[in-house]
């Protein structure tokens, strides 16, 4: 028998009757003659209505015990998940992620997994249960404490898990029926895609596409374990994220697909002197903090003060983190002023073909600019362009990219079965 391991999102498993119709889909797979692992997210916007009962209580709540509140939601989801599949009749285990051997760095909200080891679920596979394991979190490798992965760490707990167990595929069940070439939530008229590689979904998931996090396609690579991202709310196809051969590459669409994401700031820091080292100061300074930075654009140094500005952009969570690292380093580092912009968004083109199609940049430009849309920075790679625009116009971008590269799907709108968008 091989093995499976199947995640489900929160919308999949948002109350009692979703519940019950993934444990028959689990089942299914069981008696279909394969081991099956799940790792759940919590119920619907359970997470969130944590996140937002801490606040309640305390602006500022110690890091620890947010990830002891957090952790609970997941728990919830697998119990009950094994009652309903114990009800259907077959045997099922449910574990938390520091049971099932998931080992994170301490740091609380965005832990990084430094080691899987998964005994207990390898016993309970031998034996022939059902397991599942509780998705977003582990246990600290030093302190053994309850950590958090951060936004799509069940992602990241499901293809953790599936190469650790060797399993055949990992299947990531969420409320649309695969990847698309844009959010159906914007776009109705996207379309599926059937195939990508993980270079291309590395791309789109850094880009701003929620369909997958971008740690778990890098664990996923790093494995060479295929993805098949499906609906839990249909039989259809799906998505399948795997090594695609280059000759496979070539007869491939140019554009694969229009990411966006809403979530960004930038900072401007002002008047830096244009010497060497003077960046790296900045730039390490945003490191110590553990802050990710995404576009940077450095200015042509003025000739009468010899000073620079340099605008990087960042998650606009981590915008007032930033602000404060940057201001304490001011006189170390010797700049002017910082600004900040948190009203700005990101909008990008991926697609294996721009290697060899001449033009893309250009008719990418020319669509924004037909739909009246300033562009602010500008960021690319061999496979991706990427922009900032302001946030308002977001929705507006996509929707002028994708009917410029012809992405629009003919045969009828695109499919959200279930989540708020919350």
């Amino acid at each position: 028998m091989g093995l499976v391991v199947q995640k489900y999102g929160g919308s999949s498993v948002a109350d009692a009757d979703r519940i019950k119709a993934v444990a028959q889909r689990i089942v299914a797979t069981r008696k279909a003659g394969n081991d099956v692992c799940v790792v759940v997210s919590a119920m619907g916007d359970t997470t969130d209505d944590l996140l937002d009962l801490a606040a309640q209580v305390a602006p500022l709540p110690p890091a620890r015990e947010l990830d002891m509140l957090l952790t609970s939601g997941e728990r919830i989801s697998m119990a009950l998940l094994a009652m309903a599949i114990a009800n259907l009749g077959m045997e099922a285990w449910s574990f938390t992620g520091s049971q099932a051997g998931v080992i994170t760095d301490s740091r609380h909200g965005k832990a990084q997994i430094i080691d899987v080891t998964p005994g207990r679920i390898r016993d309970a596979l031998d034996k022939g249960r059902i397991t599942i394991v509780a998705g977003f979190q582990g246990v600290a490798q030093d302190t053994k404490d309850v950590t958090t992965l951060g936004r799509g760490g069940s992602d990241t707990t499901a293809v953790a898990l599936a190469a650790a167990l060797g399993a055949e595929v990992c299947e990531i069940y969420t409320d649309v029926d695969g990847v698309f070439t844009a959010d159906p939530r914007i776009v109705t008229t996207a379309r599926q895609i059937p195939k990508l590689s993980y270079e291309e979904m590395l791309e789109m998931a850094s880009s701003g596409a929620k369909i997958l996090h971008l740690r778990c396609v890098e664990y996923a690579r790093r494995f060479s374990l295929p993805i098949h991202v499906r609906s839990s709310f249909s039989t259809k196809p799906g998505t399948w994220i795997l090594d695609i051969p280059p000759e496979e590459q070539m007869e491939a669409p140019i554009i694969s697909g229009v990411a966006h994401e809403r979530g960004e700031a930038k900072i401007t820091v002002v008047g830096v002197p244009d010497k060497p080292g003077e960046a790296a100061q900045i730039f390490t300074v945003v490191a110590d903090a553990g802050i990710n930075i995404d576009m940077i654009v450095q200015n042509v140094s003025s000739v009468a003060t010899g000073r620079t500005d340099i605008t990087f952009t960042l998650p606009s969570t981590e915008l007032t983190n930033a602000m404060g690292a940057l201001t304490k380093a001011q006189d170390q580092i010797g700049f002017e002023s910082l600004q900040s912009d948190d009203q700005i968004g990101k909008v990008s083109l991926v697609g294996a073909g721009m290697r060899t199609h001449p033009g893309v940049t250009a008719k990418f430009l020319s669509a924004l600019a037909d739909a009246g849309i300033n562009v602010e920075m500008i960021s690319t790679s061999q496979i991706r362009i990427s922009v900032v625009v302001r946030e308002h116009e977001l929705p507006a971008a996509v929707a002028a990219l994708h009917s410029a590269f012809e992405l629009d799907d003919t045969g009828g709108e695109a499919t959200v079965y279930g989540g708020t968008g919350r």
